[in-house]
């Protein structure tokens, strides 16, 4: 089963948002790794709406 380009393009660029981190560096990451960092940015982003 391979990973929809789509699904890789909209996590980098959430990742390159918040963090600022050059393409390579975001695309050298294994998968799961990108997706903890996408799931603890959206939990950064959850608790600063929430005024926590």
């Amino acid at each position: 089963m391979t990973y929809a380009a789509d699904r890789i393009y909209t996590e980098v660029a959430y990742v390159a948002y918040h963090f600022h981190w050059a393409l390579d560096d975001i695309l050298d990451l294994e998968h799961g790794e990108r997706l903890r960092y996408v799931g603890e940015i959206a939990s950064i982003n959850t608790r600063m709406s929430q005024g926590r």
